[in-house]
């Protein structure tokens, strides 16, 4: 069964190869790892061209939300509602808005497999204990902070060269600094008075100054921006829970060698984005079969745990135990079970509009002489247009 994806850096391969030993160890099945190099961005149109062309994989990872929209209405997504049905996925998925982005006019077409949240900055302790300060509690000290680390010829801010990263950096800004209730009425309401407003004014004002603080490091993958913050070469990144791989992956330990802080210390709250599989209409009844025995095999319990220890995401089953967590895990999960959560951009926002939000942070982000009240004039206008 060849499986499409963008795990590719350290931390995400062996996450991934989880998947891929469930399947060869507990079925007759054999996993063909299909992985494109790039990101989301890159493989997403790799993906629907191969569906489109008549040559689908076994199945495909999206993220949450409204990625696969067109291709269900297509007719060319597997419906497996009976497999939800036969193991309870109703039940166990939490929180139930993950299976309700799996769902479309009632049947539902994926397999969510975990929750990522983006709103995470990560710190190294070592560039802060270079630099002779605390590490930061919330973004008012990472600012008051970063001259420190310049004068110690550390990078405050590690950003890699992808609009989504940008982008998606720019979403936690918002949550942490505008609040919820002016996220949501962008985001979900798609109200462009608000993007003008007080709130998100200091968010562009914040990511004006992002900007400038990340000077000085050129990379372009997420995972290269993480390992400066490894090796200490950059004092934080914000970046999704995602990260946790590749510090374990490099043997760091949280709390002694990183820290990390949820909605940059100012709002504690989770998205609840992350990943799910789909499964192309093949019309071969012995493929469909293993299609969803494959849907199963995702969500059991063993390898639900097995998958998000490793990727540093956080299982989309309710009734699974991580007993060995370390201090970060541990704050996303009382955060979870708290019910502090928002539902992710990609669940609220179309593709389209996503890509020209996208495009206009990567761009901002290269102009230095764009500035922020300009960004947030373009902005309110995409948002005044979105579907």
């Amino acid at each position: 069964m060849e499986v499409m994806h963008w795990w590719t850096s350290g931390g995400e391969a062996a996450a991934v190869g989880k998947f891929a030993e469930a399947l060869n160890e507990r079925t007759e099945h054999t996993w063909i790892d299909g992985a494109i190099a790039g990101g989301g961005d890159t493989a997403r149109p790799v993906m629907v061209s191969r569906i489109i062309g008549g040559d689908p994989p076994a199945a495909f990872q999206f993220n949450h939300g409204r990625q696969a929209e067109e291709l269900i209405e297509a007719g060319l997504m597997l419906d497996l509602t009976d497999v939800a049905e036969a193991e309870g996925w109703k039940d166990i998925v939490n929180p139930s808005s993950l299976l309700d982005a799996c769902t479309y006019e009632g049947r539902i077409y994926c397999a969510p497999v975990n929750i990522h949240s983006w709103q995470w900055m990560w710190l190294s302790n070592d560039a802060y204990e270079q630099a002779g300060v605390e590490v930061p509690t919330n973004w008012s000290e990472f600012m008051e902070t970063a001259p420190a680390l310049r004068e110690a010829g550390i990078v405050p801010l590690a950003m890699g060269g992808q609009s989504w990263q940008q982008s998606g950096a720019f979403g936690v800004m918002a949550i942490a600094l505008a609040g919820e209730e002016a996220w949501l009425a962008v985001n979900r309401d798609k109200d462009a008075d608000v993007v003008m407003g007080p709130e998100y004014t200091r968010v562009f004002e914040a990511f004006g100054a992002a900007r400038e603080l990340a000077e000085g490091l050129d990379v372009q993958d997420w995972n290269q921006a993480t390992n400066a913050v490894i090796e200490d070469t950059a004092g934080a990144q914000i970046m999704g829970d995602w990260a946790q791989g590749e510090f374990a992956v490099a043997g760091e330990v949280a709390g002694e060698d990183y820290s990390c802080l949820a909605g940059l210390g100012e709002t504690g709250v989770l998205s609840t984005g992350g990943d799910a599989f789909y499964f192309p209409v093949t019309g071969d009844p012995e493929v469909e079969a293993a299609q969803k025995e494959l849907a199963a095999l995702l969500l059991s319990p063993e390898v639900q745990v097995a998958f998000n220890s490793a990727k540093g995401s956080l299982p989309i089953r309710g009734d699974v135990d991580l007993t060995s967590v370390n201090e970060c895990t541990e704050v996303g999960l009382q955060l979870l079970a708290d019910g502090k959560t928002l539902p992710d951009g990609n669940m609220l926002l179309s593709p389209d509009t996503t890509t020209q939000t996208n495009d206009l942070m990567t761009e901002f982000w290269n102009t230095p002489s764009m500035t922020p009240a300009e960004v947030q004039e373009r902005y309110a206008e995409i948002i005044r247009n979105a579907d």
